[in-house]
């Protein structure tokens, strides 16, 4: 009750505020999330109206459930990416390597790969659709249409889609240790206290988690990956040496 008490408080110094500033808030159009399956789902107010309760929504673009499951968002990026590849087969003549590889990564891989670190998806029913977007556009071209998945990545020198989210995830954690986005990496990760003479000495520990919505959020999953990121680099190494 302290805690629902406090965050009431916050929402009557908004409204005192917005009084002030006389730039008042559309109530209809705020919602409250209760998140938990032991969430008491308490009842909030602004001007005396009550905050309708809602399981999902849509914030900065991802859609947000608030059982913390990514699929839904999956499906909707994965609509998004389809609908712009779709317009890609249709209207480009000519499909040859450079051109549907650069329509592919300015008009389509955006969409599947917009705040990624949030909704990153581990179900592999998810994995495999987002994947799918990839496969039915390296398939477009018609020199390739023949050849496996994995085939036509290497002549395109591309990665799996789950290769380029790992990397990305890598590169996030890197910026953020580095200072070089403004947040405090303090708040996000616990430093190992245990040095060891191998890898390097930003190795961050992983806490122990109950629920997989826990686990695999961005900054648990990458703990692994991040302490190998040497293992992880040779394996990427490998990968393009191949070609």
């Amino acid at each position: 009750m302290e805690d629902r008490d406090k965050f009431q408080e916050d929402l009557n110094n908004l409204e005192v505020w917005s009084k002030d500033w006389q730039m008042s808030f559309n109530v209809d159009k705020c919602k409250v999330m209760h998140v938990g399956s032991t969430n008491p789902q308490y009842n909030y107010t602004m001007n005396n109206i009550a905050l309708t309760p809602v399981e999902e929504e849509k914030d900065l673009g991802v859609l947000i459930h608030n059982s913390m499951k990514t699929s839904k968002h999956c499906a909707e990026a994965v609509k998004k990416a389809n609908r712009a590849l779709g317009f890609i087969k249709r209207n480009i003549k000519y499909k040859t390597k450079f051109n549907i590889i650069r329509l592919y990564k300015s008009l389509v891989r955006p969409h599947i790969e917009y705040a990624v670190q949030f909704w990153n998806p581990h179900y592999i029913k998810d994995i495999t659709l987002v994947e799918k977007v990839q496969r039915r556009a390296t398939k477009l071209i018609p020199e390739l249409c023949h050849l496996s998945y994995e085939e036509r990545l290497k002549e395109l020198k591309l990665t799996t889609l789950e290769e380029r989210r790992m990397r990305g995830d890598l590169i996030q954690v890197f910026r953020i240790i580095k200072g070089i986005d403004r947040v405090s990496p303090y708040n996000l990760f616990t430093f190992s206290q245990h040095h060891r003479t191998r890898g390097h000495t930003l190795k961050l520990a992983k806490s122990r988690v109950r629920l997989d919505c826990r686990k695999y959020f961005f900054t648990q999953r990458i703990v692994s990956a991040w302490n190998n990121y040497q293992h992880i680099l040779l394996k990427l190494k490998q990968y393009w040496t191949s070609k």
